[in-house]
């Protein structure tokens, strides 16, 4: 699949068979994760892969949208490092970007995926952060929910030219 058509067609997905997702397809996600651009390269993302059931369904009960990881047969947990910063609160733009690479990358695998938001909800943060025992430094930005589907992307048309401005607003 091509750039252009996994950008056009990514869509999230929250069906999800409960077939796992083969380990060089984990690694090759988180591969296309760590190729983000980052302020000054810091690249301050860390990743827990949660493919343990228990994990899985404890987590789908403390996130209100994130339902489906009881089907799903894994999450991918995006972390900021604060630590590695070296321009400060970049790292929501870094993760973020990280994020976007995992979810463009997925369909040319024949995976699906979903984000669901963990930051900057205070109390989901919070959740996360207990149940994981993640030190201070370490914030929790995203959870992926990734897996096969019956389901796939499609192309909608978002172009809105009202919404581009040249030169000024």
């Amino acid at each position: 699949m091509d750039v252009i058509t996994a950008i056009k067609t990514r869509r999230s997905i929250r069906s999800f068979k409960p077939t796992p997702v083969e380990k060089e397809k984990v690694n090759e996600l988180l591969k296309l994760a760590m190729c983000a651009p980052s302020a000054g390269n810091q690249q301050p993302w860390h990743f827990i892969v949660v493919d343990d059931t228990g994990i899985k369904n404890k987590i789908a009960d403390m996130h209100p949208y994130a339902k489906m990881l009881y089907d799903a047969p894994l999450g991918i947990i995006v972390l900021a490092d604060t630590t590695l910063e070296k321009y400060k609160g970049y790292w929501v733009q870094d993760c973020s970007a990280a994020i976007m690479n995992i979810l463009t990358g997925a369909p040319a695998l024949n995976l699906q995926t979903v984000w669901c938001g963990i930051y900057p909800t205070e109390e989901r943060v919070k959740e996360f952060k207990d149940f994981f025992d993640l030190p201070d430094n370490i914030i929790p930005l995203g959870l992926v929910i990734v897996g096969y589907s019956d389901k796939k992307g499609f192309e909608v048309d978002r172009f809105k030219p009202e919404r581009i401005h040249y030169n000024k607003f």
